[in-house]
């Protein structure tokens, strides 16, 4: 789903907007912690449960708020958490939200007063897709909110779309076979645009600082989610040695899902139509994204080469000028 362009309401329309529910649970400046933008499939389910039952954290009663790219007008399936009266006063302040034709920052900021003293933040991987301007006002209104990406090798994790979205019903089935038909279904704009995190993190980078943004690895989930969520929760500013609960880092709800079949030639098609991407990742995102290329037969020292050789062309070109 394309991020939609959404009108940005006066000062005085905010100031003017009456809440009845302002002022409960209010501890002064209520804002989020933090935003974590994605990617789909990238282990954000995990994420969010891992923080919903660690005791440094209030998290929403809803994974995927989806304020910023719908209004939280989504379809949500099945019920949602309502297990006290946090839950609730979250849930009928969104009711409220969704009713509004624009974007309320402030209002969205109350959203998170029933976490008190606690860390809160929304997890939407859909923000991948956030235009400049609505990332540069949610910075701007929340100068201090860190941002977290989770990146995963692109061939992998628009497979794992595309599965998910044929299981749901989302994406019409299509023969996996087909090569052809893999790369039409990779050109819809709610995949492609969602499979290629060096330009998502480099709009995100553009606005929030670097000690506030953070690229997390899909990778280091599978090889060792222990150390990947002690290093999310101390950026965070959480305590690494408190349990989340009965949960352990190894617990993946998303693990094991039937997923399309993926023969060696349509893979190999995958990774030619994503061979920029990889390259462009293993070189803006470094860490685990190094040796995504090599997976796939790839040489960035080739990738690089190429790289400079334009460079030279353009820096020629300006000398001349």
């Amino acid at each position: 789903m394309r991020s939609m362009p959404l009108p940005w309401p006066s000062t005085s329309a905010v100031r003017n907007e009456h809440d009845d529910l302002n002022g409960r649970y209010s501890n002064g400046d209520t804002h989020p912690d933090f935003l974590c933008v994605g990617a789909q499939k990238g282990g954000t389910s995990w994420l969010y449960y891992q923080l919903t039952r660690h005791a440094d954290f209030w998290m929403p009663p809803v994974k995927e708020l989806h304020y910023f790219d719908a209004l939280c007008k989504v379809k949500r399936g099945g019920p949602l958490r309502c297990k006290d009266e946090r839950d609730r006063c979250f849930l009928e302040k969104m009711t409220a939200l969704n009713t509004r034709s624009y974007i309320d920052l402030d209002a969205y900021s109350r959203l998170f007063e029933p976490k008190g003293s606690l860390l809160s933040g929304d997890i939407t991987p859909a923000y991948s897709m956030l235009s400049d301007e609505v990332i540069e006002r949610i910075v701007d209104r929340f100068p201090n909110l860190k941002v977290i990406f989770l990146a995963r090798d692109p061939v992998e994790r628009a497979w794992s779309q595309l599965s998910m979205g044929v299981r749901l019903g989302n994406i019409a089935a299509f023969d996996a076979t087909d090569a052809d038909a893999v790369i039409q279904n990779l050109l819809n704009p709610g995949v492609f645009l969602r499979s290629h995190p060096s330009q998502i993190v480099a709009r995100w980078k553009r606005y929030v600082r670097p000690d506030l943004f953070r690229i997390f690895f899909f990778d280091d989930l599978k090889n060792n989610p222990a150390e990947l969520r002690r290093s999310i929760l101390l950026f965070l500013g959480a305590d690494p040695d408190k349990p989340s609960g009965g949960v352990t880092a190894e617990q993946n709800w998303d693990a094991g899902k039937e997923k399309l079949r993926l023969t060696d030639k349509v893979r190999s098609r995958v990774a030619e139509f994503f061979e920029q991407e990889l390259k462009a990742c293993a070189t803006n995102l470094g860490g685990p994204a190094k040796r995504w290329p090599a997976r796939y037969g790839f040489s960035l020292l080739v990738f690089v080469a190429q790289l400079m050789d334009d460079l030279d062309i353009f820096f020629w070109v300006d000398w001349v000028v």
